[in-house]
């Protein structure tokens, strides 16, 4: 026994979310996995661009989202790095880690076997069963809450055994049948999945801090739109290569619009959404977290996936010896980049009706730009496509700059005070707390 207690008083407590918590340290670690997962399924990917692995792609990719979905309602409850918890969650890694190692065994050729799909649906099962735990602990003493488990056990089961047969079925049927009934059933276990988050309503759910699920969304899109630098620089023959002229604009073409479409949500609307997230209590606050965060950003990182396969197939065409700046992108290059683009913009523009009630004309001429400017992109060399889009993403940035400063200042100047409020409040509670000790 004693050995135990030292053991449990070295781990110490797992701790609550408290009001105004912020990300810790351990949660942008775990995060790092997911970097991983973006660019394995951008790779896996750009490696053959077809319809069908897209589809294959964007299935999953919301398998893994929903994964993250769970995941951050366990945190919005227990600190992951405090107690006993991150021992849990380092298991939850290392079966996130094999699941997005395996992703692009699982719609491979079917007479590869079935262990790729088997180490994904194991994996999968891994990282639910590691979450159920934690949330089941979390919401000790709180019976609507822990009352969820049981509302979302049919969901775990379904799509679990949805996967496993996935894996092993298809094999077993006519080769031409297999891989459209493996497509069927990952669909399937999809719309399970998101239509369940719906209709298990909001009564039971939590967001205690919402400071804290804010920047935990916020920073995974920030990986996201890393992680497509990432895979322009890697998959577009930019590393270990002599540096040409025409790569020099093409990595600059790469990062201004990424750039630009990190503005357009970090600048303005993120941080009033968080805002009203703040505002919001109750029912309300689980439904827009729910809404705007759970369901409208994966639209966003989708559209981030997309346009970076479109960007890497273009920088690559830059940087072929072969064909150079004045060759045009090949296949579905330019509307990938476009309409990669274009879906992000989109569900931004959802988010922001969503949380703020309130649409941009700036960013409905955007759309439309882009748009007409598809087309023509297509009939550009590959480095005028790419700078054609960045030019649309670089002029809505500058557009908005001017035509909505006043409102820019007004939020800046909100942002600037509610620090201003918490740092007093904060140090103030923290000189009482010294007081008291030093007596």
């Amino acid at each position: 026994m004693g050995g135990g207690d030292r053991w449990r008083k070295g781990i110490g407590p797992a701790a609550r979310v408290a009001p105004a918590t912020r990300v810790d340290k351990f949660e942008i670690f775990f995060d790092l996995v997911f970097v991983v997962s973006f660019f394995i399924i951008t790779r896996a990917t750009a490696a053959n661009v077809t319809v069908r692995e897209l589809l294959h792609a964007l299935l999953v990719l919301a398998v893994l989202w929903w994964c993250w979905v769970v995941h951050s309602a366990v945190a919005a409850r227990l600190r992951l790095g405090e107690g006993f918890v991150p021992i849990l969650m380092v298991v939850g890694m290392v079966a996130l880690f094999t699941f997005a190692l395996a992703l692009p065994q699982t719609f491979g050729d079917l007479r590869q076997g079935s262990a790729g799909p088997m180490l994904v649906t194991v994996s999968y099962v891994v990282i639910r069963m590691v979450h159920t735990a934690l949330y089941w602990f979390a919401t000790r003493g709180d019976p609507p809450a822990r009352r969820k488990v049981w509302v979302f056990a049919p969901e775990v089961l379904l799509s679990t055994s949805l996967l496993l047969v996935a894996a092993l079925l298809p094999q077993r049927v006519d080769p031409e049948v297999g891989p459209w009934l493996r497509d069927g059933l990952w669909i399937t276990v999809v719309v399970i999945q998101y239509s369940s988050g719906l209709l298990a309503g909001t009564d039971g759910w939590k967001i205690t801090s919402a400071e804290h699920w804010t920047e935990r969304y916020d920073l995974i899109l920030i990986i996201a739109l890393g992680e497509s630098v990432i895979s322009v620089g890697v998959g577009g023959n930019l590393l270990g290569k002599v540096v040409t002229w025409p790569a020099v604009p093409a990595a600059i073409f790469g990062i201004l619009f990424t750039a630009a479409l990190w503005w357009a949500h970090f600048d303005m609307i993120g941080p009033a959404a968080r805002i009203a997230l703040h505002a919001a209590q109750g029912h309300p606050r689980v439904a827009m977290a729910r809404d705007a965060y759970a369901y409208l950003y994966l639209p966003m990182i989708a559209g981030v996936i997309l346009f970076a396969i479109g960007a890497e197939e273009l920088v690559r065409t830059i940087t072929d010896p072969v064909g150079g700046s004045t060759e045009r992108g090949h296949g579905p290059a330019v509307p990938l980049l476009f309409s990669g683009v274009m879906i992000y913009l989109a569900a931004n523009m959802a988010f922001q009706w969503r949380t703020l009630r309130t649409l941009s004309w700036s960013r409905v001429g955007a759309l439309a730009a882009l748009a007409l400017a598809l087309p023509v992109g297509r009939h550009l060399p590959a480095l005028g496509a790419l700078g054609l889009l960045t030019a649309i993403c670089v002029a809505l940035v500058a557009v908005e700059l001017v035509v909505f400063a006043d409102a820019r200042a007004a939020l800046r100047r909100t942002v600037h005070q509610e620090k201003v409020s918490a740092e007093e409040s904060e140090a103030a509670w923290r000189a009482r707390w010294h007081d008291g000790g030093s007596e």
